[in-house]
């Protein structure tokens, strides 16, 4: 009898072994095309098991609450967004989170995208407090090798195509902007800097202005060659985009610049204030940084915009005048013609 008991309680074993084998081995997907399961730090294994169930990703718990059990001693569940797009079982499931194979997010930051309008994507992509980010990028330790007179991180937070998991740190992407600054910078930028005898402050800062006056690519050099030469002679650069920055430094809306956003008193403000800002106002592409360095040969010392999102360059005042009066006509004429048009900017170094 005895012996009886103990085949049967074995048998029960190794069927209850076999059918944790199977449940630990067989493939699921309880979800459409894909799903990502979000763990927050310091989500429970239960928790886990649950918010996995409840997506489609386990068909129940158990399976893979036994597997954690078996290995809680030398591994723990990594927080962060997991992405399923095909059947896995729970052995998987479990391998998966415990490496840490998170969802990688793209982020996309535009050319001449500044920290604030990076702290805006970082925080619809990432969740990323704004002011986290705004707090981080303020202080120029990082860069400090490559400009000590940097105000903040503005101008090296390189604007390209990133990958990060949700809940990055703002030190951990800055640092990652950064690092792609200066790979981009040293692989293409370096002899030019060397040749130019230019300061990298004084660089990044007029190509910053550069890459906010226009998105043509054929006009960067010469708006480049606009400024150099006003600077060259101290003239005021009046470049709207240094003001709307100010603008922003106060933490105000920005929108069409106004009169009275001409007369802010920042010294960002290049319509009070002679020479270039205190540093960049945003964080320009290879092809503005470019366009500095190799300056267009031109005489012109104004431009104004036009009607099909350039610009109309002059040598002389009068010259200049001219192309502002035809610009304003032709506005005219597109306001009758859509009364519901925004208002346009103010030309471009209108005197």
């Amino acid at each position: 009898m005895k012996k009886l008991v103990i085949a049967l309680v074995l048998l029960l074993m190794v069927a209850g072994i076999a059918v944790a084998a199977v449940e630990i081995l067989r493939p699921y997907q309880g979800y459409g095309e894909s799903v990502i399961v979000r763990i927050p730090p310091g989500m429970k294994a239960p928790q886990v098991a649950g918010e996995l169930v409840a997506k489609g990703v386990l068909a129940r718990r158990w399976p893979f609450l036994l597997v954690y059990g078996l290995g809680r001693w030398r591994y723990h569940l990594e927080a962060g967004e997991y992405l399923f797009d095909r059947p896995l079982d729970p052995l998987d499931v479990y391998r998966k989170i415990v490496r840490g194979e998170v969802y990688l997010r793209t982020v996309v930051i535009p050319e001449g995208s500044n920290r604030f309008d990076i702290a805006r994507i970082l925080h619809n992509r990432l969740g990323l407090a704004p002011a986290n980010f705004l707090r981080v990028t303020q202080d120029p330790a990082d860069i400090r090798d490559l400009d000590p007179q940097a105000p903040s991180l503005e101008g090296y937070l390189f604007p390209d195509t990133y990958q990060f998991e949700y809940g990055a740190s703002a030190r951990h992407v800055a640092a990652r902007m950064v690092a792609e600054f200066r790979e981009v910078f040293n692989r293409n930028f370096r002899q030019d800097l060397s040749r130019s005898h230019l300061s990298i402050h004084r660089v990044v800062t007029l190509a910053s202005l550069v890459e906010k006056e226009t998105p043509k690519a054929a006009e960067r050099p010469i708006i480049a060659q606009v400024f150099e030469l006003r600077l060259k002679k101290k003239m005021l650069l009046q470049c709207d985009p240094t003001v709307l920055y100010a603008v922003e430094l106060e933490h105000r809306a920005t929108g069409p610049i106004t009169e009275s956003d001409l007369h802010i008193q920042s010294p960002y403000n290049t319509y009070l204030h002679p020479g270039l800002p205190p540093g960049p106002i945003a964080n320009p592409g290879e092809a503005s940084i470019r366009a500095v360095f190799h300056p267009a040969s031109t005489r012109f010392l104004y431009f104004v915009s036009n009607t099909h999102g350039g610009h109309t360059f002059a040598r002389t005042l009068a010259e200049h005048q001219r192309n502002v009066a035809r610009y304003r006509k032709q506005v005219a004429v597109l306001r009758r013609a859509s009364p519901d048009a925004k208002k346009s900017r103010t030309p471009k170094h209108q005197k």
